[in-house]
């Protein structure tokens, strides 16, 4: 017979429901990558007013914490009441294959398509060189493909050439992290908790070099801890239920902490050595916010539903936006050689319907269906 586990805490029923305002974040989250990547992925040449600014002012680049704190809250919320409901190690791997099948149905397929498509552009779609070399991109593409995407980029991020896939970093580092946490959780038992503070510690402790960035897992790790705080009575006592009557509040939360974190993220600023770690714990002060499901990041209306669908289709925002500036940088290139600064409206209004409408095409008929197909075969494994 097999041995048992000990519980970690005391089994409840998977959170699986989706919570709005978690999916507003996520919209604001993948808009944020997007402001980064537009310049210069669209827009080639400098703009100088906007590069100062994000080099000493504001930059976006913690919108990729915030989708960690997002994911580490989300997938622990859903995974762990499982695992401690698995009493044999039988139990226990059988649960973790079928999260594994269902993840690996859920991200790889569109992952591995616009993988595809860059190397496809590279090879006949790339008179102007936007794409970089074929070679380049055929690297990029088996590292991501192989989920050591993160590697590569500390490996090569402002040294040498990666090639149109360099997003694809933080998929492979949400991947190594989600294959690491079940080690964690069955060796760690009812020391859970102690042991994910202490990486967390480690994590924030650690200095702060461009290598380093690409392994920055502190907020899936604030995340997870997040995920199980909210399992405790004490966490329904300190729900923030003033900012449910309170524009004001509400947008005070919203925009001082997206405002924090920009400021606290330009190549320059000097106002603090931990700046990682500090961004991690307030992505997650907002994901702590958004995780009671009662509207207290975005108020219910028009703005709220186009968040909602922008949340709703952000992984596959996030893995078309970089290719699509791409494909329309060229595109351009050959409609306009001499293309300058007075045609970035064009470039701007070409690539961003081309991005919402792939993506909804790619929810349509990649996401949802193969989601669905992992989701039976997952159901088998039972």
């Amino acid at each position: 017979m097999d041995d048992a586990i000990p519980h970690l805490i005391a089994p409840q029923v998977a959170g699986s429901a989706k919570l709005p305002d978690i999916e507003a974040l996520r919209g604001i989250a993948v808009l944020m990558v997007m402001l980064v990547h537009w310049q210069p992925m669209l827009i080639a040449w400098d703009v100088p007013l906007w590069q100062h600014i994000r080099a000493n002012y504001l930059d976006f680049w913690p919108g990729v914490d915030i989708f960690f704190a997002i994911s580490g809250f989300v997938i622990a919320r859903s995974l762990l009441p499982k695992l401690r409901a698995a009493t044999t190690n039988t139990a226990f791997g059988a649960t973790l294959v079928q999260f594994w099948i269902r993840r690996v149905w859920r991200l790889l397929p569109a992952a591995w398509l616009w993988l595809a498509f860059v190397l496809l552009c590279s090879a006949i779609f790339n008179r102007s060189g936007a794409w970089e070399s074929f070679h380049t991109n055929f690297e990029s593409v088996i590292a991501g493909a192989l989920a050591v995407a993160d590697f590569r980029f500390a490996a090569r991020f402002a040294v040498l050439p990666y090639g149109s896939t360099s997003h694809y970093w933080s998929l492979s580092l949400e991947e190594q992290f989600y294959s690491a946490l079940p080690v964690v959780v069955f060796l760690s038992g009812r020391r859970l908790v102690a042991i994910l503070l202490l990486i967390a510690a480690i994590l924030c402790a650690l200095p702060e070099t461009i290598p380093l960035m690409a392994f920055r897992a502190h907020a899936m790790v604030f995340g997870v801890l997040l995920a199980i705080f909210a399992e405790q009575p004490l966490y329904q006592r300190m729900n923030p239920a003033i900012l449910a009557n309170s524009r004001a509040a509400r947008w005070a939360v919203l925009w001082g902490s997206l405002f924090f974190m920009a400021a606290l993220a330009p190549l320059f600023q000097k106002i603090t050595a931990i700046r990682p770690g500090l961004i991690a714990i307030i992505a997650t002060a907002l994901v702590f916010v958004a995780s009671y499901g009662q509207h207290y990041i975005w108020a219910p209306g028009i703005t709220k539903r186009a968040l909602l669908w922008v949340g709703s289709r952000s992984y596959g925002i996030y893995l078309i936006h970089a290719p699509i500036f791409t494909f329309t940088r060229e595109l351009w290139f050959r409609l306009l050689p001499n293309a300058g600064p007075g045609d970035a409206w064009k470039l701007i209004a070409t690539a961003i319907p081309l991005v919402l409408v792939l993506s909804e095409l790619n929810f349509r008929l990649v996401e949802r269906p193969l989601r669905d197909v992992g989701k039976r075969i997952a159901a088998r494994q039972g």
